[in-house]
């Protein structure tokens, strides 16, 4: 089966949904009914980690079989990592970081991508090179929400999905941000239930997440 198209240009990655779950998936049969749950809970936008062997085909397959998910790569480090990750049917990309030529790569992939900055001189960096969407990251550990709202006066046209160590108590306080557009998390993956394939659970998660909208 042919991957779903990329979104359009129109459609930021920012906005489709209040929380971007961030997957690790370690076994690939996982992917699909981890997907559903998550777009039936009111997340539709996955980012599924390059952390595991499997992540790759994960991506394909959700691609494939989950129509109404819109699912990216993440931990995106090279460029080979952004052909790999097209090449499976990612309609957006996400790194933790940037260099130039990663950045080079995820541009001429016609992709959505946020590039990962913690620093002002990264975030300038970015709006020099046209680029106004970003990762926030690691946000609690880079300064969290004081950090950003301090970013929105000098730098109102960058527009941040903060993520690392956000919780359903700390994601409402970035989302009320102006320069937030959703957060990423993945509270509503625990462990256990993953382990359990209990997808009900993951889906009422989800479903709670999809509620913070602001």
């Amino acid at each position: 089966m042919t991957p779903s198209p990329p979104s359009p240009p129109h459609a930021s990655v920012l906005d489709l949904a209040p929380v971007v779950p961030v997957v690790v998936v370690a076994d690939v049969s996982d992917a699909v009914p981890l997907a559903r749950a998550l777009v039936a809970g009111g997340l539709p936008v996955i980012e599924v980690t390059l952390r595991t062997p499997a992540a790759l085909d994960a991506i394909r397959a959700v691609a494939a079989e989950v129509p109404d998910a819109v699912v990216g790569a993440g931990t995106v480090l090279t460029p080979e990592h952004v052909a790999e990750s097209v090449a499976a049917g990612a309609r957006f990309l996400v790194s933790p970081g940037w260099t130039d030529h990663l950045l080079d790569a995820m541009k001429a992939s016609g992709l959505p991508f946020l590039p990962g900055v913690s620093t002002t001189t990264e975030v300038v960096a970015l709006l020099e090179r046209g680029v106004r969407e970003m990762k926030f990251f690691p946000a609690q550990a880079a300064g969290g929400t004081a950090y950003l709202k301090s970013l929105a006066g000098p730098l109102p046209q960058a527009r941040f999905c903060p993520t690392g160590g956000i919780d359903p108590d700390s994601a409402p306080d970035y989302l009320a941000l102006s320069n937030v557009g959703c957060v990423g998390g993945s509270w509503m993956l625990p462990a256990d239930a993953v382990a359990a394939r209990d997808w009900r659970r993951v889906e009422d998660l989800a479903r709670a997440a999809s509620a913070l909208r602001r």
